[in-house]
């Protein structure tokens, strides 16, 4: 079995960062891969201590004639049976040939992007259901779940970014873009006084956010991290983590704060209000409420117990159903039934 994975994104989010986890787990699994990709100093660093041969490609749009000759190329050269398309613009870049190509969806994307792909793997069953909708047959539609797990690091000092030891600390993940909805978090940090946060992700919105910060006078106690590659290490620093994304297919956060012991409240968008079990293993709230988030964190903060009792429920749905060993397994009888075994 040979796989070469396409991703035409250089951004820094949860997509991009799960090719690098898949692309991980497929291969300590046994799985021969490649990849081509945008240029992204971190991703080729990744690739290249896995031992995954790579090419830095342009992915551009209509006038870039370089990109999907290379591809096949390197498809021919290292005998891939499957192409594995990651969002719009790899898929646009995926060359026909004798290997079946796949499109991975982890979101609502372009159908025209992926014209006479061979399969649609879609890691929600409500993408995948859309997809049917868009006019791929049901048996060319896959549903498989991204996976998390624990990742190395020791929780940090809080004093290194000017936090109390003893403060109620809550850690917001992802892009600073108006889908993750920070500013509904900053709004419910005014209503909670003494609590800290922490936001990790870089993004358009950092300036905006900043603004906001200072006029509802939170700004003392927010700190804006940047992009981060410690995760681990902040789900482990914090009490809680907040997650109210306004437009969410999946909901990669709520996945990663099971796998490192965090309650999770999160935003009722479309991933997370089918992921989390509202009250057992989270807490969900309505969108664009940053009263009942305020409400939830207060909850939760006063109690113990529940927060235990969320954490223990996490880590069993993780263990159960979106663990790299179950995934790698789904990859694997996905690949075979298509001939790329």
């Amino acid at each position: 079995m040979s796989v070469l994975h396409l991703l035409g994104s250089a951004d820094d989010g949860g997509a991009e960062k799960y090719f690098i986890d898949l692309i991980g787990a497929l291969h300590w699994g046994g799985i021969a891969q490649g990849a081509a990709l945008r240029g992204h100093a971190g991703r080729e660093q990744s690739l290249k201590a896995l031992g995954v041969p790579t090419k830095v490609l342009p992915f551009g749009a209509a006038l870039d004639f370089t990109t999907k000759p290379v591809v096949a190329a390197m498809a021919r050269e290292m005998g891939a049976k499957a192409l594995v398309a990651w969002m719009s613009r790899a898929g646009a870049h995926a060359p026909a040939g004798p290997w079946t190509r796949i499109g991975r969806l982890g979101g609502y994307y372009d159908p025209k992007y992926f014209r006479g792909f061979d399969m649609m793997v879609a890691n929600t069953r409500e993408i995948a259901d859309w997809a049917v909708a868009q006019g791929w047959a049901r048996d060319q539609t896959a549903y498989i779940p991204n996976f998390a797990e624990a990742g190395a690091g020791a929780a940090l000092d809080r004093a290194a970014f000017d936090t109390p030891a003893d403060a109620p600390l809550l850690v917001g993940m992802g892009r600073l873009h108006s889908d993750k909805a920070h500013d509904i978090s900053l709004r419910a940090l005014a209503a909670l006084p003494g609590v800290y946060l922490w936001i990790a992700g870089s993004g358009p919105q950092e300036a905006e956010l900043k603004r906001l910060a200072k006029d509802l006078g939170v700004a003392d106690r927010v700190r804006f991290l940047g992009w981060r590659d410690d995760a681990p290490s902040l789900y482990r620093t914090a009490d809680l983590c907040v997650f109210p994304s306004r437009i969410e297919p999946l909901g990669n956060v709520v996945l990663q704060a099971w796998a490192h012991g965090v309650p999770v409240i999160a935003g009722a968008s479309k991933g997370p209000a089918v992921l989390v079990k509202d009250g057992e293993d989270g807490l969900l709230i309505p969108l664009e409420d940053p009263d009942a988030l305020a409400r939830a964190v207060q909850t939760l903060l006063g109690d113990a117990p529940l927060r235990a009792r969320m954490v223990a429920a996490g880590e069993a749905r993780l263990a159960g159903e979106f663990s790299p060993e179950a995934v790698v397994a789904q990859w694997r009888a996905l690949f075979a039934r298509l001939g790329a075994a």
